[in-house]
C-alpha cells in the first residue's frame, strides 16, 4: 500500500469500472449526474464512457473548464508525428454535470497545469499553433506536442515542428 493511500485512505469511489495502473493513485473524485464519476489520479482523468470509464493521460487535456455546474473537457488526440514531436487535434468537447464537485475542478486545473513546462504560440500563414512542452505521466522528460488551428497547414506545421523538435533535442547545433 502507497503512503498516500496509508496517510488518506483509499479515495476510490465504490463501484468504480476502471483498472488503476500499478502505482496510480487516486486523489479525487466527484459523482457525474447519470451516473459514474471523474476520478483525479496521479496519471490523469478518468471519465465515464461506455461500457465503464477510460483514463485520458494529463498530457491530452487539450482544455478544461468549469462553470454552473459543468465540467467541460476538450481531449486531444494524437494524430501523427513530426520527429519527436506529436501532432494533436482537439476532440469535440464533452460535459459532465456534477452536482457535488468537491475539488476535482481545481485538482484537473493544477495537474493540467503542472504538465506543461512551457508553451508558445506562432502564427502560420492565415491561421496558427501552439508549440507546447509537456511531462508526460509515468515518463522521464518531456515531449512536445503541436496543435494546428483549424484549416492550418498540417504539412507546413508538422515540417516547423519537426525542426523544432530537432533543435530541442540538440541546442547545441
Amino acid at each position: 500500500m502507497s503512503f498516500l493511500r496509508r496517510l488518506l485512505g483509499d479515495r476510490t469511489p465504490a463501484g468504480f469500472p476502471g483498472s488503476l495502473s500499478p502505482g496510480e493513485e487516486v486523489v479525487d473524485s466527484a459523482p457525474v449526474e447519470g451516473g459514474g464519476h471523474l476520478v483525479v489520479t496521479t496519471l490523469g482523468l478518468w471519465v465515464p464512457s461506455e461500457g465503464g470509464a477510460r483514463r485520458v493521460g494529463w498530457h491530452l487535456v487539450g482544455k478544461a473548464a468549469w462553470a454552473d455546474g459543468v465540467f467541460t473537457l476538450t481531449e486531444s488526440s494524437e494524430t501523427g508525428t513530426a520527429g519527436s514531436a506529436v501532432v494533436l487535434a482537439d476532440l469535440p468537447p464533452v460535459r459532465f454535470r456534477l452536482p457535488s464537485p468537491g475539488k476535482v475542478p481545481h485538482q484537473v486545473r493544477l495537474r493540467v497545469d503542472g504538465s506543461v513546462r512551457s508553451r508558445h504560440r506562432q502564427e502560420i500563414g492565415s491561421g496558427g499553433a501552439w508549440f507546447v512542452q509537456r511531462k508526460v505521466p509515468g515518463r522521464d522528460g518531456t515531449v512536445l506536442q503541436v496543435r494546428p488551428d483549424p484549416g492550418t497547414d498540417v504539412a507546413l506545421v508538422t515540417a516547423i515542428a519537426e525542426q523544432v523538435a530537432a533543435k530541442l533535442a540538440n541546442p547545441a547545433e
